[in-house]
């Protein structure tokens, strides 16, 4: 899905009303009919419930979500803003001229100049419809008043569209105190940019997208930088196995992991690996791991470094299809030798985890040798140590945007909605996961569920795309059994292969 910025959403608004016969109240009614009716399903009519009403369009929705609200027996206070009179948009004039003619009428108060706070508090349900997603500026003082009150009331909230102050993009100068923070956000047709940036949680809470039917042929034409993976796109990148192929059709991988007292790592990433189908599996490490990888891990071959608790020398590595390299590796000196040699000899892309960052991290001149297309999935802390600090998430997403294309490397950047970050600026935001994977070895299971794809020949970029959601949908599965808390590593990984089933469904 494309995550597009305020311009090219009101120009597909206007493709949609010039090409498809559709008028700019009829995109409003849409818009209330399905607010409305989210609210009418979380909420009683009894619900204590205040509207709060921009005089642009964002205003108008909400003053027609007030109307179909009153139609089911609702009696909702409503705040028309106006200040200085003669600003309301037509659709808003329209929709308060609806109200007014309603019998009896509705509680409707137009501001124009000073305004008295209604006395809310957590008991009620305030609906905001004071700007949306064309804003620019931060909040005016006399609205940065009536936001903080909203806020301070601890009532539920609905926003439409966008809470009221956030940009919808970048906020890096946009005090969270001066912008809603909603309970629920229904974002219209597409989610922003904002919605999926760890500093903006706590103002857009729960969200969900309300499709209006905006024009398809527009949204088809019209390019974009960012995007919203989604089940049916993973679904269609993903090769379905023939009759007649065996493992040799499906790749060899070389998994360089693993050192004293850190082996889970190499048997999660392994596991990974196996589960999401790489024909062949090889894993070198240091000595110590031989009983513990062929007990735990008895599909794969075993690779053993001539040092005994860390990985010394990696050879032979030119015969695989693809390497994964940094689970539960160290940063031991000799170690860190091991991997420079590495990295200035491989000339395909290799996914680089974990303790491969922190050996990058303290050799930067690394960084310059890297294959093309290289995969590294750091974290947000694994990535500022490489990059340097990063003050906020939106900070950490320019700054990957950045350096993604200074190297040429893909950035596969951990979190709630993990960018994967190519070189060409583009940015493709994960939607599958859960909390649930806030665990200790679950990153190296996408370790080895992105390098099993590299391995079976998928591109660079679609691996890191369809790794991290087989990834969060295994995840996802994982948590339907264990629950949020009792999530390990090792669920995720055995849950792999039911994953990549139910995606390719």
């Amino acid at each position: 899905m494309k995550i597009f910025n305020n311009e090219d959403i009101r120009a597909i608004d206007r493709a949609t009303i010039e090409n498809e016969g559709v008028s700019p109240l009829q995109l409003i009614e849409r818009v209330a009919d399905g607010v409305a009716a989210e609210i009418m399903r979380r909420w009683r009519p009894t619900k204590q419930t205040a509207i709060f009403a921009g005089p642009g369009n964002n205003g108008a929705d909400a003053l027609a979500v007030a109307y179909i609200l009153i139609e089911n027996g609702w009696q909702p206070e409503i705040y028309l803003f106006n200040i200085g009179g003669n600003r309301l948009s037509k659709e808003c004039i329209h929709y308060k001229q609806a109200l007014e003619s309603m019998s009896p009428s509705p509680m409707l108060v137009e501001v124009t100049k000073s305004f008295n706070m209604p006395d809310i508090n957590s008991n009620w349900l305030v609906i905001d419809g004071l700007f949306g997603s064309g804003l620019h500026d931060p909040l005016p003082g006399g609205f940065q008043s009536v936001v903080r009150n909203i806020n301070d009331s601890g009532a539920k909230v609905v926003s439409i569209d966008v809470p009221s102050g956030l940009f919808a993009d970048w906020n890096s100068n946009n005090p969270a105190r001066n912008i809603i923070h909603a309970t629920l956000t229904v974002a219209i047709q597409f989610p922003r940019l904002a919605f999926l940036l760890a500093d903006n949680a706590d103002t857009v809470g729960e969200w969900q997208i309300l499709d209006i039917n905006l024009s398809e042929d527009a949204i088809r034409r019209t390019p974009a930088k960012f995007f919203l993976v989604e089940r049916h796109e993973v679904r269609h990148l993903l090769r379905p196995r023939g009759e007649f192929t065996s493992k040799a059709d499906y790749g060899s991988m070389l998994l360089i992991s693993g050192s004293f007292g850190m082996m889970g790592a190499a048997v999660f990433a392994a596991k990974g690996a196996l589960r999401s189908g790489v024909g062949k599996l090889t894993i070198h490490t240091a000595r110590c791991g031989y009983n513990i990888m062929q007990m735990s891990v008895p599909e794969a071959l075993f690779n053993a470094d001539k040092h005994d608790i860390v990985v010394s020398e990696i050879k032979t590595f030119q015969k695989y299809s693809a390497l994964a390299i940094g689970p539960g590796l160290g940063v031991n000196e000799l170690t860190a030798n091991a991997l420079e040699t590495l990295i200035k000899s491989i000339e395909r892309p290799a996914v680089f985890d974990a303790d491969a960052l922190n050996c990058i991290a303290r050799r930067q001149s690394l960084l310059n040798h890297l294959p093309a297309l290289s995969i590294l999935t750091p974290h947000e802390r694994e990535f500022d140590r490489i990059f340097g600090p990063q003050s906020s998430a939106e900070a950490r997403l320019l700054r990957a945007i950045e350096v993604s294309h200074r190297y040429n490397i893909i950035i596969v950047l951990k979190g709630r909605y993990t960018a994967i970050v190519r070189p060409d600026g583009r940015v493709y935001f994960n939607s599958s996961g859960t909390p649930a994977m806030a665990t200790g070895g679950s990153g190296d299971v996408l370790t080895g569920v992105i390098g099993s794809l590299l391995a079976q020949g998928y591109k660079p970029e679609v691996a890191a795309v369809c790794g991290v959601f087989i990834h969060g949908w295994a995840g996802e599965i994982a948590a339907e059994t264990q629950g949020e808390y009792g999530v390990i590593a090792s669920d995720i990984a055995d849950n792999i292969g039911k994953a990549i089933t139910q995606i390719m469904e």
